[in-house]
């Protein structure tokens, strides 16, 4: 019996509304996901992994093959599937607290590996679905559950910055940018070419994206945008980090 992966054309059209608290930066990051991957035309080769945390409510998002994995083991999970079948299209979508924390020895093995896949990272300052504690990402100075008198580096260190950690461990052929929801455009761009470095069997491709969380800042829109658009900069850079070198015709 063959078993018919493809989607029918009448479901490509379909939208729904995402399951993230209002505010939360994750809808717009799968949006741009979706377009860059409607672009490129790759959704029948698709196989998108998602990690527990709020990432985890992506599993049914899109149409194309989808896996939920434990807790920091997404980039793992995505790393045998794309060594299993090369031709399909690994991506690795997570959060700070999957990556950053109980997930990051994978993630800096499968940099220095070089593995061909790409791993979407999502950054709130904070881990969002078990109620706002501490994360690897959050800003000196902020309050979280976990940290009511704000952060402070000399007791919790200063936060990870993981694409400049990436981008100084992969190889040539590796991709690595970091974007903002404040710019869904360049979220999109960053996206796309990680995928396209994939596509072309480049290396490994790496995209953080600062993103919102107003339920456990617990901040108003007006402040919620700030923060993202005005103060996560800061510290966070916004730009491409590594970009492979072209090949010469």
């Amino acid at each position: 019996m063959t078993v018919e992966l493809n989607m029918p054309n009448s479901w490509r059209q379909e939208t729904k509304p995402h399951k993230f608290c209002p505010g939360c930066g994750h809808g717009l990051v799968l949006k741009a996901l979706g377009q860059a991957i409607d672009e490129l035309g790759i959704q029948d080769k698709v196989v998108f992994g998602c990690d527990i945390g709020c990432s985890l409510l992506a599993w049914d998002f899109f149409n194309c093959d989808t896996v939920q994995t434990h807790h920091g083991r997404t980039t793992p999970v995505i790393t045998g599937v794309k060594r299993a079948r090369p031709d399909r299209v690994g991506i690795a979508y997570m959060g700070d607290g999957g990556g950053y924390a109980i997930g990051s020895q994978h993630l800096v093995n499968a940099a220095m590996r070089n593995e061909k896949i790409t791993v979407i990272l999502v950054n709130n300052a904070n881990y969002g679905m078990t109620g706002g504690q501490m994360a690897p990402t959050t800003l000196p100075g902020m309050k979280t559950e976990t940290t009511p008198y704000g952060r402070d580096p000399e007791m919790t260190g200063y936060p990870m910055q993981g694409p400049e950690m990436v981008a100084a461990i992969v190889r040539e052929g590796g991709y690595v940018a970091r974007g903002s929801i404040a710019n869904v455009r360049q979220v999109k761009t960053f996206v796309k070419r990680a995928l396209e470095n994939q596509l072309a069997g480049n290396g490994f491709s790496f995209v953080e994206i600062l993103s919102s969380c107003p339920t456990n800042w617990s901040t108003n829109a007006k402040d919620t945008w700030n923060f993202v658009e005005q103060e996560m900069p800061k510290f966070f850079k916004v730009g491409e980090l590594k970009v492979p070198a072209k090949k010469e015709e």
